[in-house]
């Protein structure tokens, strides 16, 4: 029969033998190379053998499809130093005493977790569910370690909810560094003591690292991290929320006059009009001949829908360009004349909702920061949400979101 080898890439042991079970499985018998250990009281080298301690047998990764395992009787010794001359046994560092695999075994099943659930590794690995948790507990912390991060740059804030239909919402933190986003608290709820506290519990030396906190207008979340980077930190209130404010305006402006056309327009006429919602939310650029003819019709009918359609474009233009806060502030302030001069009310709600957060909406353009990394990581969330058919537990669902974010860099 041919033969050929493979290295098993586990240091200080030698292969006694290789027995196959009856379901196909190979069983590594092996010995250690290594000689003596530390005395686990008082911390010395000691070599005096004292026997063998008990089989142990280890998952490891799988060889031509077979499952592995090692099993391996660890050597003991005696410390002739400490009263009562206590025994030690020997542990190799390829596996963890607490666990039943090899440490290459558990990297292995951290990976396959990345992207995937509990359930789907434990079937494909036949491993049982507890298992696979017992592992991913060993190896993801389920807060943020942060003796591992250098820098923070960009910290963003939002909201969450565990579950569709209900308030149980938990907030997100994340941080911005470069082009990589980290994963820094699931915090259950959205109060502002429970982010101030969060916030405040960032070491000095990462403090000092932060240059803008990004954040929707949730007073809860601005409030918390003014009172905790105050006048040293930029606060942004993110620029995709502002637009989805004065185009929802838009949109309740669009709802009412087309409730109007459709009791003054003949039947024929008014599926002329049909689309319009979906062209008004295209960019004007974008927009096809066919398009444009829609438009044109339907601003015939409602010159004041023009007027509003214009505005909102003139703002989306002004968060568009690359220009310095001062710039924008004055060229804001024209929009906001014009809206008042042009007699419309559809948009008195974010003229308010501008006012009130105004030093926050401008300072976008200071850096031109957005929170586009965090709605980025929402839409990660509910697919890991969704994969996993649903996460209550906040613990859990931080190591899941750390894992898919961190996983392929720490196991490839």
């Amino acid at each position: 029969m041919a033969r050929f080898e493979i290295s098993l890439d586990i240091p200080d042991i030698n292969i006694k033998k290789v027995d196959t079970t009856k379901k196909g499985d190979r069983i590594l018998t092996v010995v250690s190379t290594v000689e003596g250990t530390h005395c686990h009281k008082c911390g010395r080298a000691i070599t005096n053998h004292y026997g063998h301690g008990g089989p142990i047998k280890l998952r490891h990764l799988s060889i031509l499809g077979m499952k592995t395992y090692i099993r391996i009787c660890p050597t003991r010794y005696q410390c002739t130093h400490c009263a009562g001359k206590p025994v030690t046994t020997q542990t190799l560092n390829w596996y963890d005493p607490r666990s039943p695999h090899t440490k290459e075994y558990e990297e292995h099943i951290m990976l396959e977790m990345v992207n995937s659930t509990v359930v789907d590794v434990s079937i494909k690995e036949a491993l049982g569910y507890k298992a696979v948790m017992g592992i991913i507990h060993r190896h993801i912390d389920t807060e943020v370690s942060w003796k591992d991060i250098e820098r923070l740059d960009v910290v963003g804030l939002d909201e969450i909810s565990l579950k569709k239909g209900h308030k149980d919402f938990v907030t997100i933190v994340t941080a911005r560094i470069d082009e990589q986003t980290k994963i820094l608290a699931v915090l259950k709820g959205r109060k502002k003591e429970t982010v101030k506290e969060f916030l405040s519990s960032i070491p000095k030396r990462l403090k000092k690292t932060v240059n803008a906190v990004c954040s929707d207008m949730y007073d809860g979340y601005v409030n918390a991290a003014t009172e905790v980077f105050g006048k040293d930190v930029i606060i942004v209130v993110d620029r995709f929320h502002v637009a989805k404010l004065y185009r929802k305006d838009l949109d309740g402006l669009r709802k009412k006059e087309m409730k109007r056309l459709e009791k003054e327009l003949s039947e024929k006429e008014y599926k002329k009009l049909n689309g319009v919602m979906w062209i008004l939310r295209k960019n004007m650029k974008e927009l096809t001949d066919e398009e444009l003819k829609i438009l044109k019709r339907l601003f015939r009918h409602s010159p004041i829908l023009e007027i509003a359609y214009k505005l909102c474009n003139e703002l989306t233009d002004i968060f568009e360009d690359d220009i310095s806060k001062s710039v924008a502030t004055r060229r804001i302030n024209d929009w906001k004349k014009q809206v008042k001069e042009s007699g419309l009310k559809c948009f008195n709600r974010f003229l308010s909702t501008l006012d009130k957060y105004w030093d926050k909406i401008v300072n976008y353009f200071i850096n031109r920061q957005t929170s586009g990394f965090v709605e980025g990581m929402n839409n990660k969330i509910k697919v890991i949400k969704r994969r996993c058919y649903g996460i209550l537990n906040v613990k859990h669902l931080f190591q899941r979101i750390y894992l898919d974010l961190e996983g392929y860099s720490l196991y490839v």
